[in-house]
């Protein structure tokens, strides 16, 4: 899932000169919390609307699996006209003239003819096994479709939280541009009444203007993960829009509290699976089945007419129906059924075997999970202390600078070290946000980003 993220997170990255196509004036920016455009994307999500569209699928199949058990009516007509009759050839002796052939010729130049069928089907045991097999199908779809909405809320959530720490990282260089920028103010002061060199003033020149660099890379940055999480909702790229700050609701996490095949059954790619071997172990029943008798019954009405002219009305139209039962008894079949039977059996084996597999990766995703975000609420206080204690450096050695006791290259310095505390920081909140959304995932919770 992540791969695909990642993947489309590229293709959209190459695709960066059509992003700016579109004047932004004509579309107001959209203020967008994190749960906004989830419920956004589940409402015009291309994918989605497909998940959709093969549930109502799944609908037509079991109607169209009903049909079968009902009446089947057909009707039929003809007209045939013979300018020759064909001729038959009849012994003399029925004529009275033995030793003879007498050429005959029967029936009428027109002969037509009407009729009305009706089948009904009366035992069938593959077709009970189907209205089963057509139901249960109905629940994969709704279970396909599930899954896509939780794919789309995973990579809605990533693409979302990507663009908020890009935001946060652009506002930190933004302050620091703000500081540097009162200093050079300073220093070029100093400079005009030679209390500095030309040199020192370079040197803060220089970092601002590093620093606008990276500012502009991360404005273009941002405004490619906004474009991506367009993409995910199905919103026009040129849509403009403001992301608010996303807050995951996550309980504090115990290990151990969240059984991993509990969790699994949550899942619903472990529903999916489980699904998928009740179809197959339908399929073993439907050959079963194929063993037993069907009956039908049916009935015929119709009417017919033989004449020399076609609406000669002297010779009437005579009526015909008849009823009865049809009976079909499997006998062999060349043991197609058994090795047909023998691979279903293999098929659900396998399913078996990746449900386990499946319960299994449960329990390691979980764990990861549980332990990155431990580890990412500790690298948070941290890196907070980090930051405090960096802060206190630059604000002390800025003063010690204002007083001509501590150089340019000690400010410029601890300026560098605040930044890059600062930069850790953030991307400590990231983690720490993934892993919560990684959490949810390997949970079956995603769906309380939206509750």
């Amino acid at each position: 899932m992540i791969k695909k993220y990642f993947f489309i997170s590229l293709m959209l990255l190459s695709l960066q000169p059509a992003f700016a196509q579109g004047p932004a004036a004509d579309h107001p920016a959209m203020e967008l919390t994190l749960e906004e455009s989830i419920r956004y994307a589940l409402e015009h999500s291309q994918d989605v609307k497909k998940a959709g569209y093969d549930e109502q699928i799944a609908d037509q199949i079991i109607r169209e699996t009903k049909s079968v058990g009902l009446p089947q009516v057909t009707a039929s007509g003809g007209l045939d006209y013979f300018p020759a009759l064909p001729t038959q050839i009849l012994p003399g002796a029925l004529a009275g003239q033995p030793g003879t052939d007498i050429p005959v010729q029967f029936g009428k130049d027109y002969n037509v003819k009407g009729t009305v069928q009706v089948n009904q089907l009366l035992f069938n045991k593959s077709y009970f096994v189907g209205l089963q097999a057509a139901k249960t199908t109905q629940e994969l779809y709704q279970l396909r479709k599930t899954m896509v909405q939780e794919d789309l809320i995973y990579n809605i959530g990533a693409a979302y939280l990507q663009a908020l720490q890009t935001k946060a990282q652009f506002n930190t260089i933004e302050a620091n541009l703000e500081r540097l920028a009162q200093l050079e103010k300073i220093m070029q002061l100093q400079y005009e009444n030679d209390l500095v060199k030309k040199v020192d003033v370079n040197r803060i020149k220089v970092s601002r203007t590093n620093l606008q660099n990276q500012q502009q890379s991360l404005q273009t940055a941002f405004e490619q993960q906004k474009n991506i999480l367009k993409f995910f909702m199905g919103m026009p790229l040129e849509q403009e829009i403001s992301l608010q700050d996303a807050v995951i609701p996550l309980e504090n996490v115990v290990p151990g509290t969240v059984d991993a095949a509990t969790a699994a059954t949550r899942k619903t790619q472990f529903q999916l699976l489980n699904t998928q071997k009740q179809l197959t172990n339908l399929q073993e029943k439907n050959l079963r089945a194929g063993y037993y008798p069907t009956l039908s019954a049916y009935g015929q009405y119709g009417y017919q007419t033989q004449r020399n002219e076609l609406f000669d009305s002297s010779i009437p139209y005579f009526k015909s129906s008849v009823v009865g039962l049809q009976v079909s008894i499997p006998i062999f079949d060349g043991f197609k059924k058994n090795a047909q039977i023998r691979q279903s059996r293999l098929e659900q084996k396998k399913l078996t075997e990746d449900l386990d597999k499946f319960t299994a990766n449960t329990a390691t995703t979980l764990s990861n999970a549980v332990s990155q975000l431990q580890n990412s609420q500790d690298a948070i206080k941290a890196q907070e202390q980090n930051v405090h204690l960096a802060q206190e450096v630059y604000d002390t050695t800025n003063q010690l600078y204002k007083e001509a006791l501590s150089p340019l290259t000690d400010l410029l310095e601890s300026e560098v070290s605040l930044r890059e505390s600062q930069t850790n920081l953030n991307n400590e909140v990231l983690k720490y946000k993934i892993a919560q959304l990684n959490y949810l995932q390997a949970t079956g919770e995603l769906n309380t980003l939206i509750k």
